[in-house]
């Protein structure tokens, strides 16, 4: 006789099997077995890994089945554990509605399921929500704990309240709630964030003082914080405290270092801390090697990078595509193209299969180093390989060309976006604005791309404008230009300052000239254009003046690609690639923006 079945195997081989479709496979063929019957036990482990992998849909159809098996009363564990898997993968109304159904399932919400949905909100910026919710629990009755405290001491650190968090802290103890380390380095890590170092510094060694200490872990997410802004000279001495206090670094912490070190460009002591690492008794991983690999390209260091690389392989650690995407960007960046192509075709042949930021990277690379032709080569082998296009990889195309001048190209690539399913964006708009601009002769197209785009919707940055603004200064057209300014007005396009003045007539009168000040101020437009444009708003005669009609797209006309050169024109033909242009533009600008204000493919 076989020894009888107990939900303690069933959860303990739900536990440890990777493939959550195969644990439910095992968990649902149990109830065959004679006298078994799943528990609150095993229902939760398999609830609790169907939700860690992501499988919702499954989860949510053994949620009903557990209700109906399971006294409903019993089941908040089960309920915390999906909101907070729903919560880890950004399911924030995922999370929000299963929090909403425990009372309607006769399963009243405790402290810890109030906390679970509030730290969620929390995370993802819902802080509005998150407030209403701690209301809520209090209308309810339920007594906050330190947890509770934690979670809004951290949403008034994020909101860059940290003197508001620092009340709330020293308000627990009068609350029932022991303070600890936890809060206390969140509230801390707030002054840190907003650059309030001696508040700060203050409070940790107040902290310190309580002989409350941080452990290892708390600790990392706090010096994470300076780090960030490469302040590592005040993570070191927050260091310095605690290592006496007996706490000691761990890799985490290391890794931590070099990446403030990275940061604040002192590759030198990056490097220098590697081997520190191994002076604690610590061995380095693949991710204390990709941070010092990719501090080392950011700050155009990627020769010193595959050094590391090979190191990183003789130390018996296999690089990943992180490694392989840092070191071949860091020489794109370089414009060392041909030594990213040898990395590219070493990691090839290791296995490495290349991805979007490989390909985002190598083209870029050529954009900018003039290979135009061998980008799009590269860019057609990639979608021959079965990688999907994305808007990212078209708008480095579309920079590309249309910094080379060639703009028919560029136009030609957005019509080809639109067939693969991918809208043009704010980026397309401008890339291909600023590209008319610098081609000079086309500043009516450029002028009428904007115009148009901002009437049905778009708006520009502030680049593009101040780019046509230029062109339209240097050809003396003031009264297109000083429109524009006036525009930007009337869509509130204008700095914060302008919302201060209450009166319109005097905000008619002002925000335009701020509007050309803070253009100026932002380098958007030169000290010419600047001067024209004040000018031109000053002069009464020319604001009764009617603007120029702008070119209308004419709907009716077709245009049939024909290729072009790709190399910039030759004197002799640039009136006729300039008709071609203008007529290009009336066809295909006038489909893309009818797709990006409808949504819809219109025939042209």
């Amino acid at each position: 006789m076989s020894p009888a079945l107990l939900p303690k195997h069933v959860a303990t081989v739900v536990k440890y099997q990777r493939d959550p479709i195969k644990a439910l496979a095992m968990f649902n063929s149990v109830k065959n077995e004679n006298g078994f019957k799943h528990t609150l036990l095993t229902y939760k482990c398999m609830i609790e890994k169907l939700g860690f992998h992501g499988e919702f849909e499954e989860m949510e159809s053994l949620m009903s089945e557990i209700r109906m098996n399971i006294d409903n009363s019993l089941l908040e564990g089960v309920y915390i554990g999906a909101i907070r898997n729903y919560g880890r993968k950004g399911k924030v109304q995922e999370a929000v509605d299963v929090f909403e159904r425990m009372d309607f399932y006769n399963c009243e919400p405790s402290v810890q399921s109030y906390n679970a949905v509030m730290n969620i909100l929390v995370e993802y910026g819902y802080f509005n929500q998150a407030h209403k919710v701690y209301l809520r629990m209090r209308d309810k009755g339920v007594i906050p704990d330190v947890y509770t405290f934690t979670i809004r001491i951290k949403s008034f650190c994020r909101t860059r309240r940290p003197h508001v968090a620092l009340r709330l802290l020293n308000n627990m103890p009068s609350q029932g709630c022991e303070l600890n380390a936890v809060a206390y380095c969140t509230v801390i890590g707030g002054f840190y964030e907003e650059n309030f170092q001696v508040e700060a510094r203050q409070l940790f060694e107040g902290m310190l003082e309580q002989c409350i200490c941080p452990d290892i872990t708390t600790f990392n997410k706090l010096i994470h914080t300076l780090c960030k802004k490469g302040d590592v000279q005040e993570s070191e001495k927050l260091l310095n405290k605690v290592l006496k206090r007996g706490i000691l670094p761990n890799l985490f912490t290391f890794n931590i270092f070099i990446q403030g070190l990275c940061k604040k460009g002192a590759l030198s002591e990056a490097v220098r801390s590697l081997d520190g690492v191994r002076s604690e008794g610590l061995t380095p991983d693949v991710v204390t090697y990709n941070t010092l690999i990719c501090g080392l390209c950011k700050n155009f260091k990627a020769v010193e990078a595959e050094r590391y690389l090979h190191k990183m392989v003789n130390d018996g650690l296999m690089p990943d595509a992180f490694t392989y995407n840092s070191i071949i960007d860091g020489y794109c960046k370089m414009g060392m193209i041909q030594n990213a192509d040898q990395v590219l075709n070493d990691a090839i042949f290791k296995g490495f299969v290349p991805d979007e930021f490989t390909y985002c990277s190598l083209i870029n690379g050529l954009c900018c180093d003039g290979d135009i032709d061998r980008a799009m080569a590269v860019f057609n082998d990639a979608l021959g390989k079965g990688l999907k296009p994305t808007i990212v990889l078209y708008n480095i195309l579309v920079k590309g060309l249309s910094q080379q001048g060639l703009i028919l190209q560029a136009l030609q690539l957005i019509n080809e976006m639109l067939d693969h399913g991918c809208s043009p964006n704010i980026w397309t708009y401008n890339l291909v604005i600023n590209g008319l601009c610098k081609m000079g002769w086309n500043i009516d197209s450029g002028y009428d791309f904007l115009i148009e785009n901002i009437e049905k919707g778009f708006i520009p940055s502030l680049t593009t404008f101040g780019q046509v603004l230029n062109c339209l200064c240097v050809e003396h057209r003031v009264l297109e230009a000083v429109g524009i300014i006036h525009l930007m007005v009337r869509k509130d396009i204008v700095p914060e300052v302008v919302n201060t003045i209450f009166e319109a007539d005097k905000k008619e009168v002002a925000a335009p000239k701020i509007v050309v000040e803070d253009l100026l101020k932002k380098s958007h437009i030169t000290y010419y254009a600047y001067e024209v444009l004040y000018d031109g708003i000053r002069d009464r005669k020319l604001h009764k003046k009617k603007l120029p009609t702008r070119c209308s797209h004419d709907r009716g006309t077709s245009f049939k690609w024909q290729p072009v050169r790709q190399y910039a024109p030759v004197a002799s033909e640039e009136k006729l690639l300039q008709h071609m242009c203008s007529a290009y533009l009336k066809s295909v600008l006038g489909y893309f923006f009818c797709f990006y204000s409808t949504g819809k493919i219109m025939e042209v």
